[in-house]
């Protein structure tokens, strides 16, 4: 090849270069630029999120006596929880109250979203009876548990209006301050929390589906089965996420609602603080967070939401 033509073919293969380098500047400042964006949100949860969490996590490791606390790397929290037989019933009767709960809100939270998704036309009505079912959110939790305590006592409304129509001999004395209590205060606090991310992915579903369903012969159950509740499963996740971080990590509802005769992992962890057992207090917090990322992670290695969303 003579000169004249590498010079060329030098010279015709130079832009290119230029040209590739500008893309990879603009993305680089893209990315720069990204970052300086979700700065302010990343400073807010290392301070507020993370560190907190870290410091529980170094104080369970520390030891405390009768009058101070002492700064010394020690396992003897861990070992005292791990190896005390209460600790694993208050675990495993705060598992219980969160698997009770999450089945009837479920059930409840899938029928009243399917109710408001499919069954009310008017996005009026919808709107309407949406907001119907946040009412309760206008007031307090306390207050809406304590409103209980009348209506199920032994001489409250439910107990009267059972004797005055002949079903009981006798006042139940298992309708307040037991399980039942606690879970139906549960059920009554969260349910919203199941019916608003079932109800948005409800709403995200292509009317058109259930139409070639039943062109194609399904039923109604066999349409809800095989089209809408596989289509659901992002929501349910969430909604469940939602109801078992909450009922695992509630301890005043367990408190009131069961007279102080049930306890959870939450009721364990205000007995600590109250006696100023830090220490204590914070070995218990991990080894709750431990387990309800524990439950998280396998729910969300059943339905990835990023990807369903």
């Amino acid at each position: 090849m003579r000169p004249e033509s590498i010079s060329i073919a030098g010279s015709l293969g130079t832009p290119p270069r230029i040209e590739a380098a500008a893309p990879r500047r603009f993305h680089a400042s893209r990315h720069v630029t990204g970052w300086l964006l979700a700065a302010p949100l990343l400073i807010v949860l290392l301070a507020f999120l993370v560190l907190p969490i870290l410091m529980i996590a170094v104080v369970s490791f520390w030891t405390a006596t009768e009058f101070s606390i002492v700064p010394d790397f020690s396992f003897e929290n861990y070992s005292f929880l791990l190896g005390s037989d209460v600790t694993w019933r208050v675990l495993l009767n705060t598992v219980k109250y969160a698997v009770i709960t999450w089945a009837i809100t479920l059930t409840l939270g899938f029928t009243v979203a399917y109710f408001l998704a499919f069954h009310v036309r008017s996005q009026t009505w919808q709107t309407a009876l949406f907001l119907l079912c946040t009412i309760p959110f206008w007031t307090s939790n306390i207050i809406r548990m304590i409103s209980w305590i009348p209506f199920l006592g032994r001489e409250g409304l439910a107990n009267s209006a059972l004797l005055s129509w002949g079903v009981i001999d006798a006042p139940l004395d298992w309708l307040l301050f037991s399980d039942f209590s606690v879970i139906l205060a549960f059920v009554h606090l969260y349910t919203l929390f199941m019916v608003v991310p079932i109800f948005n992915t409800m709403m995200r579903i292509d009317r058109s589906l259930l139409e070639a369903a039943n062109d194609a012969g399904a039923r109604g159950f066999q349409t809800l089965w095989n089209v809408v509740l596989p289509l659901t499963r992002p929501g349910i996740m969430i909604g469940t996420i939602f109801v078992i971080t909450l009922v695992m990590g509630d301890f005043i509802t367990v408190r009131f609602m069961s007279g102080s005769q049930s306890a959870n992992v939450g009721r364990l962890i205000q007995n600590d603080i109250g006696l100023l057992q830090y220490p204590s207090a914070s070995a218990t917090s991990v080894m709750l967070l431990i387990v309800t990322l524990m439950v998280i992670g396998v729910l969300l290695r059943l339905v990835d939401i990023r990807k369903e969303l």
